[in-house]
């Protein structure tokens, strides 16, 4: 049996069956990769299945990490929640998880500690993707969870240095002149065009700079792909980067998950030691959720990031197998992993639901001091607000201005609002998934909204809150996808357009616009 039909076949059919019952795909990809492994060698599936999986997806995640760059601000790194948070994560975990190992399954301290160490570390891959497919990776917590995992990923590398004597060697000083090359990947991206050679771009500096490249100065390839990424996020045609990768980036990603449950076929032990995780698994989000408390965030900020960051890691896996006195606990890991994985995704998909339902309790847990991702409560003496500045709601905001109209933009993306501010745009950080926001706005003066945001749950949660603190101004939204109109309609807007649609009916206006004259 060929390992393309059988691989393909099994992630297609378990994939499509766990959509049915509404959980993200993954869940039957991880599934799907448990059962190739079980069934897979009784119907003649090739030995080099699983090295093949395991490449394609170290493809995946090069690519993911280094669209995840392409997003990223090197500022938001260093902010005092990402460095703060993750250290003390990172060192509260160890000190609660390796006790629990000694004493349920090991009597060698080190070996608890290491596999204590594992479990401190939270999935880049997961996380990345629940908040990509959510298009929350701009938002404040979205960025806040992706610095914490980027600071994660250097303790790896440390850890690694430590325990398993990979330390990097004096190449590895290289990293500190990668800016140097800043001018010629612009350039590179400046003539790359906008066919096949811009895609062919993105995995050449992916995969052969940032993976391989690093590789071989003593690095992490994830940390190269990371920084190329990085590099280039300031670069206008960044998100054009990013976008040509994303089918190819998806295909990969999708032997990452067939990987992870290819990894290994459990025993009783490893059942059980999965199982006592899984239980655990709470935990770890409420050590990240006081975490980010202490460091002043609120209460729905620090509770969506760590509920994005709930999942134990791929990386873990990766420090266990380098290190030989943790090498026995592999198996027993990638299926705690799995077992993370199967509780996260689902439970991410109603994150801000989640909130709501506990946000009284929540919220008694918020520090006094002033919050940096406060919201606001005065919208001045605009008319109109814009939800989401991307290019719709930048459009929107320049055309109600030509109108004479007094718009304010509002994006939960607060680099982007910088950006806009700078343009002199009236545009101010606010997210509409945010339930203090609603509680405090004041919509007095507010004649008309836009919700131009691209995630259908982002619109339909704003819809709702404007109808329920009684806003009776007309509220008007795009829609991507002709099934996401009837849903927008029904959770208040008035009229919902779809993007594309009109976009190709003005050009055909503008053609017989241009026809009419020429046959006068």
């Amino acid at each position: 049996m060929h390992f393309e039909v059988f691989a393909i076949g099994t992630a297609f059919v378990f994939g499509l069956a766990v959509r049915q019952v509404g959980l993200p795909p993954l869940v039957g990809f991880l599934a799907a990769g448990f059962f190739i492994n079980a069934i897979g060698p009784h119907l003649g599936m090739p030995a080099e299945t699983g090295p093949i999986l395991e490449y394609i997806a170290e493809l995946g995640v090069l690519m993911l990490l280094f669209t995840i760059g392409l997003k990223l601000k090197l500022r938001q790194i260093t902010e005092p929640q990402v460095i703060g948070g993750a250290l003390v994560h990172f060192a509260v975990s160890i000190a609660v998880f390796s006790p629990i190992v000694w004493l349920l399954f090991t009597s060698d301290w080190m070996t608890a500690v290491l596999v204590g160490i594992a479990l401190a570390f939270s999935s880049t891959v997961l996380s990345a993707k629940i908040l990509e497919a959510k298009r929350e990776l701009g938002t404040f917590h979205g960025r806040t969870a992706i610095g914490i995992l980027i600071v994660q990923d250097i303790i790896a590398l440390v850890v690694l240095a430590i325990f398993a004597g990979k330390m990097p060697g004096p190449w590895a000083l290289l990293i500190f002149a990668t800016p140097l090359l800043r001018p010629l990947l612009f350039k590179m991206l400046d003539l790359a065009g906008h066919d096949e050679v811009l895609l062919l771009t993105g995995m050449v500096l992916s995969l052969v700079i940032g993976g391989v490249g690093f590789e071989i100065i003593g690095l992490k390839g994830e940390i190269g792909a990371l920084v190329m990424g990085l590099l280039l996020s300031g670069h206008p045609r960044s998100s054009e980067l990013s976008s040509s990768l994303w089918a190819l980036k998806e295909v990969f990603l999708i032997g990452f998950f067939l990987s992870i449950g290819m990894s290994g076929l459990p025993d009783w032990d490893s059942i059980v030691f999965a199982v006592v995780l899984g239980a655990l698994l709470p935990l770890k989000g409420i050590l990240f959720f006081f975490a980010l408390i202490a460091f002043k965030l609120r209460a729905r900020t620090s509770f969506v990031t760590a509920l994005s960051l709930t999942a134990y890691s791929e990386f873990g896996l990766i420090v266990a197998a380098g290190i030989p006195a943790a090498q026995d606990y592999l198996v027993p890991l990638a299926i705690a992993v799995s077992v993370s994985f199967l509780i996260a995704a689902p439970l991410n998909r109603f994150a801000h639901q989640i909130f709501e339902r506990f946000e009284d309790r929540l919220l008694g847990f918020e520090l006094s001091a002033r919050h940096p991702d406060e919201q606001p409560k005065n919208l001045g003496d605009a008319d109109v607000l814009v939800f989401g500045m991307g290019r719709t709601g930048t459009a929107a905001y320049n055309a109600l201005m030509e109108k004479a109209r007094r718009p304010v933009g509002l994006d939960a993306d607060i680099y982007k609002v910088e950006g806009h501010v700078k343009a002199g745009r009236n545009v101010i950080f606010a997210d509409a998934e945010d339930s203090n926001f609603w509680h405090g706005v004041n919509l007095q003066n507010i004649s008309a909204a836009v919700l131009a945001m691209d995630d259908l749950e982002a619109k339909l949660i704003a819809a709702r809150m404007l109808r329920s603190n009684g806003f009776t101004g007309t509220v008007v939204s795009h829609a991507l996808h002709e099934d996401h109109v009837a849903k927008i309609c029904e959770a208040g807007a008035d009229q919902t357009y779809l993007t594309m649609q009109e976009a190709g009916q003005s050009l055909a206006a503008h053609a017989i616009e241009t026809i009419l004259p020429s046959k006068e």
